[in-house]
C-alpha cells in the first residue's frame, strides 16, 4: 500500500462523538438538511452549496461576546462571537488569536475616492496571523476537520489560502496538501506555505483547474477540503462583518465594499448580515459592493446581464488573489448581493494598482487584490452610482508584503513609456553631502 493510500484509507472518525450531533448544514438549492458531524462540501441530495445552520432565538446582547470562554478563545476575534458560530467543542478548536484587526480612518482615502471627510473606513484583514483574512475561515474549517477526525486537510489556492491552511494544519498537528497553479503565484505566499510544512503540488493549469482536480480527489479519498465550498470555513469569515460593526458601535455604513474572487467572502458577508439583523444587533442592512478585476470578472458580467446566465472566463489580472475565472461560491454570492440590494462592478489593473499606491502611501498598505475595494468605490462615486455623502467600509484582504513583486513593478517599471502616477522611485546619488542635500530637498517638497 502506497503512502497516499495509507493516509486516505478508512472513513473519518468522529473523535468527539455526539458532541457535534446538534450541528446541521442546509442546502441552499433544495433545502435538504444533513448532519454537520462529517465533512460535506456539497449537498448529498442535489450537489448544491451548503450553509451551516446557526439557530438564532431572539435578540442577542452584544455584551455576551467573549463572555465565559477559555482565555485563548475569548481573545480570538473569531471565537469570541461564539453565539453566532457553529458549536464546535472547545477541545477541537485550533486558534492563533486570529481577527482583532484594525478599522482605519484616513480622510486622504475618502478624498481620493470622491467621498466626504470621515466617510471611508478600511478594515485591514492583513493583520491576521498569516497576513490575510483566510485565517478567520481556517480556524473554523480546521477545527471542524479536527472534530470529525480528519487525517489530512487540503486546498487549492492562489496563495493566501495555502499559507493559512499550512499554518493552521501545523498548529493542529495535521498533514496538509496544497494545490497551486504552476505560474504567477506570489513568492511570499508560496514561501509561507512551504515554511509551514504543507506538501505543495504545482498543477499545470490555473486555480480553477486546481480546484476542480482537488474536488475529484476529495470525492474519491478521505481528504478534508478547506476551500470556500466548505460551509464551515465561511462561518469564520462572517466574523469580519461582526467585528467591523462592533467597532462601529453596531451602526452600519451605507456600503460594505470587498474584492471578489472565489466569492467566499461575499457569501459569508451576506449570511453574517442576515444573522445580525435576525439577532437585532443591527436595524438596517448595508449594501454589499463586490469589486472584481476586469480580467477576472465573471460575477460582474453575470450581474450586468441581470443574472440571466453565468459564464466562466479565463482569468488574467495582476491581483493574483482574485485571479479566478469560475468562482465556486457564485450562487451564495448572488444571494448575498440580492439580499442587501448591493452592487457588482469591475476595475482594471491600472485602477487597482493606483488605489493600492494610495493605500500604501498613507501608511496602511495592502496587497493588490485588496485595493480593488477602494478602486471600485472610486469608480462608482465618479459614475454617480454612490452619492458623495455616503459612508463605506472597504475591506483590505491581505498585507502589503504578500506580493512584493507587484510593488516593485509598479514603482520601478515604466508603464506605456512613463512612470505610473503614484510611482515612488528610489534615487541614486553620489556619495557626497551636496547630492544628499538635494535628495533631502526632494523628500521635503514631495
Amino acid at each position: 500500500m502506497g503512502a497516499a493510500e495509507r493516509v486516505a484509507v478508512g472513513g473519518p472518525t468522529a473523535i468527539l462523538g455526539g458532541a457535534l450531533a446538534g450541528i446541521e448544514v442546509r442546502c441552499m438549492a433544495c433545502g435538504a438538511v444533513s448532519p454537520g458531524d462529517r465533512p460535506l462540501t456539497a449537498c448529498p441530495v442535489c450537489g448544491g452549496l451548503l450553509d451551516v445552520v446557526v439557530p438564532i432565538a431572539g435578540p442577542i446582547d452584544p455584551a455576551v461576546f467573549g463572555r465565559g470562554l477559555p482565555g485563548p478563545l475569548a481573545r480570538s476575534g473569531v471565537w469570541r462571537f461564539r453565539p453566532l458560530l457553529p458549536a464546535i467543542p472547545d477541545e477541537a478548536i485550533v486558534s492563533r488569536w486570529e481577527g482583532n484587526t484594525p478599522l482605519y480612518r484616513d480622510d486622504r482615502l475618502a478624498a481620493w475616492a470622491g467621498l466626504d471627510a470621515g466617510a471611508v473606513r478600511v478594515k485591514h484583514e492583513g493583520h491576521n496571523p498569516t497576513a490575510s483574512f483566510k485565517d478567520r475561515g481556517m480556524t473554523v474549517g480546521v477545527s471542524h476537520a479536527k472534530a470529525v477526525g480528519a487525517r489530512i486537510v487540503a486546498c487549492a489556492s492562489t496563495g493566501n489560502t495555502s499559507a493559512s491552511l499550512a499554518s493552521y494544519a501545523a498548529a493542529a498537528g495535521m498533514p496538509s496538501l496544497v494545490l497551486v497553479p504552476d505560474a504567477k503565484i506570489s513568492g511570499g505566499k508560496l514561501s509561507q506555505t512551504i515554511a509551514y510544512g504543507a506538501k505543495v503540488v504545482q498543477v499545470a493549469g490555473d486555480f480553477d483547474v486546481a480546484l476542480a482536480l482537488l474536488r475529484q480527489l476529495t470525492a474519491a479519498w478521505d481528504v478534508y477540503l478547506v476551500n470556500s465550498v466548505n460551509p464551515f470555513r465561511l462561518e469564520g469569515q462572517k466574523t469580519i462583518v461582526f467585528e467591523t460593526l462592533e467597532q462601529l458601535a453596531w451602526q452600519p455604513p451605507d456600503y460594505l465594499v470587498l474584492p471578489g474572487g472565489n466569492l467566499g467572502n461575499t457569501a459569508a458577508f451576506g449570511k453574517a448580515l442576515r444573522e445580525l439583523f435576525e439577532a437585532e444587533l443591527i436595524d438596517r442592512v448595508p449594501k454589499l459592493v463586490v469589486v472584481q478585476a476586469a480580467g477576472a470578472a465573471p460575477f460582474a458580467a453575470y450581474w450586468d446581464g441581470g443574472w440571466e446566465r453565468f459564464a466562466a472566463v479565463q482569468a488574467e489580472t495582476v491581483a493574483t488573489a482574485i485571479k479566478i475565472g469560475n468562482p465556486a461560491s457564485t450562487a451564495r454570492a448572488r444571494r448575498s448581493v440580492e439580499f442587501t440590494g448591493g452592487l457588482v462592478t469591475s476595475v482594471g489593473d491600472d485602477e487597482i494598482m493606483d488605489a493600492k499606491a494610495e493605500i500604501d502611501r498613507v501608511g496602511i498598505g495592502c496587497e493588490p487584490a485588496s485595493a480593488a475595494s477602494l478602486a471600485g468605490l472610486r469608480r462608482l462615486v465618479a459614475a454617480g452610482t454612490i452619492r458623495r455623502d455616503a459612508t463605506a467600509v472597504c475591506v483590505l484582504t491581505g498585507h502589503v508584503l504578500k506580493d512584493s513583486d507587484a510593488v516593485a513593478a509598479y514603482h520601478l517599471d515604466d508603464h506605456a513609456g512613463l512612470p505610473r502616477p503614484g510611482a515612488n522611485r528610489p534615487l541614486r546619488v553620489a556619495a557626497d553631502l551636496p547630492s544628499l542635500e538635494r535628495a533631502l530637498a526632494d523628500a521635503l517638497h514631495g
